[in-house]
């Protein structure tokens, strides 16, 4: 039972009741169990949690408890997980609402093995895209250069590397030598799952494979974070990337909308200075790889409707290939499900998924001083030879010679690549 403080609550911002049928008893709840109508009962609950409304709160979460079993149907999952969310904001938030009944949930973090890593990536496609697309543009940028310089702006725990390294392995002309950086983020604000092992020790794993494939290799890691944009890696990267034999890629995969995107005080937004100190670099390329929604939004509501719309994706594709109740299904959900709550429970620095759409992206690009210079036809083969691994539903199209990733036709992911414009000239 919900338990509310005795302190009365503000007039509602909603009538009683949010619709004249609205239901009293269990047996009325059928006519409620669709998406439309579920994410309608979310949006009027987060407006009552905001509002302090602990009536109309209650009235909803009880509903929402009984149509959103969290081992449902997706759209049942998804709700459930938009509900705890939403609970979860009310308690830190100090709202007098509470439920000391919340749904059952996952637990956080996810630490798995890299081989258990390397399995939960290959699930669906949501990350292979983006390293299918990325890793073929870079081996080009790689042409002609003995070395090559990539920094790994990336969630994945440089998964993507070990495909890059045998890519670069099977050159006629040889393999370039590989300088891999990459930033040491809080662990605390990085979405699940985690690696089991240290950087340090995941570095030495990858320089051994890369020797084993006849590829030299040094790996580096910078203390940086993406809450100040990144500004300790970006120095470093000022201060040692000079060398005129050096091919420069900046391989940016779903971690830029990490970066806080607000802007104070007439202070251009820290994605704007990102953007511009990546070009002050002079980069031979720069890959973005992305989700294709829009969660920027200072208000709640806005980011649950944006959120709600978006993130059905994981649950619906999952629950073609994957039997209820599988560990394997379980911990993909739950770190959808951490995405979820970063979404919806949190603010300041700590609401670190801040999706940003393609289309806002290329602006920022093209202001700092790059030009898109989109995928060849063997990137796009790639990516195609890649879903044809994947369960039915997935797709790919082209969006001005840009790659973009599709479920059921609905946009999911993007990739992006730029040069500085100058080399365009």
């Amino acid at each position: 039972m919900m338990q509310f403080t005795e302190n009365p609550p503000p007039p509602p911002l909603y009538p009683t009741r949010p619709w004249p049928d609205f239901p009293n008893s269990a047996k009325s709840l059928g006519s409620f169990n669709n998406a439309a109508c579920m994410e309608q009962l979310l949006v009027h609950c987060a407006h009552a949690i905001e509002a302090n409304d602990a009536t109309l709160a209650q009235q909803l979460l009880w509903v929402l408890h009984n149509i959103a079993p969290p081992d449902g149907d997706s759209n049942q999952r998804l709700t459930s997980a938009f509900l705890r969310a939403l609970l979860l904001r009310a308690s830190r938030s100090g709202s007098s609402i509470s439920a000391p009944a919340t749904p059952h949930h996952p637990q956080f973090p996810l630490r798995l093995s890299a081989i258990s890593l390397a399995g939960f990536i290959d699930l669906t496609p949501w990350h292979r895209f983006g390293f299918s697309a990325a890793n073929s543009a870079i081996a080009d940028a790689a042409d002609g250069f003995p070395v090559l310089h990539l920094v790994d702006l990336t969630t994945t725990h440089c998964m993507q590397i070990p495909t890059l390294i045998d890519a670069l392995a099977s050159r006629p002309e040889g393999p370039p030598f590989l300088r891999l950086t990459l930033p040491s983020t809080p662990a605390s604000t990085s979405p699940p799952p985690t690696l089991d092992i240290s950087l340090d020790e995941l570095g030495s794993r990858l320089v051994n494979f890369a020797r084993s494939r006849n590829v030299g290799m040094d790996f580096r890691v910078v203390p940086s974070t993406p809450a100040d944009g990144f500004h300790s890696l970006l120095e470093y990267l000022g201060a040692n990337c000079n060398n005129a034999g050096e091919a420069l890629v900046i391989n940016c995969h779903m971690m830029p909308h990490r970066i806080p995107d607000e802007s104070a005080g007439g202070i251009l937004s820290p994605r704007t200075v990102f953007a511009k100190s990546l070009r002050s670099l002079d980069p031979s390329l720069v890959v973005l790889v992305d989700e294709e929604a829009d969660f920027t939004s200072s208000d709640v509501v806005t980011r649950l409707r944006a959120a709600f719309n978006y993130m059905w994706i994981p649950f619906d594709a999952v629950e073609t290939f994957l039997p209820a109740g599988s560990e394997q299904r379980r911990k993909y959900e739950a770190a959808v499900c951490w995405k979820i709550e970063n979404v919806i429970a949190q603010e300041g620095v700590q609401r670190v998924e801040r999706l940003e759409p393609k289309g806002r992206w290329g602006q920022r690009m093209r202001a700092a001083g790059f030009v898109g210079i989109g995928f060849g036809e063997e990137a796009a083969m790639e990516v195609k030879s890649m879903l044809d691994e994947h369960s039915a539903g997935w797709g790919m199209k082209r969006d001005d010679d840009d790659l973009v990733l599709t479920w059921k036709g609905h946009d999911v992911a993007f990739a992006t690549a730029w040069v500085p414009s100058s080399a365009t000239s």
